[in-house]
């Protein structure tokens, strides 16, 4: 896989946990710890996003 079309799919996963975290947020039944998951993968892919980005460079 090119580092292009890996950036693409860490985009694309950024993408859809920014909507399930949206989506979390709105529930009043979502558990702080359940959130606080997915902002943490998200925050995961967008360190991997810079790292690949930088590298490429």
């Amino acid at each position: 896989m090119t580092i292009e079309a890996h950036l693409a799919t860490l985009e694309k996963k950024h993408g859809a946990l920014e909507q399930e975290l949206h989506s979390a947020l709105i529930q009043p039944s979502m558990k702080d710890q359940d959130i606080a998951d997915i902002k943490r993968r998200k925050l995961r892919l967008k360190d991997e996003i810079e790292k690949l980005r930088s590298s490429s460079h």
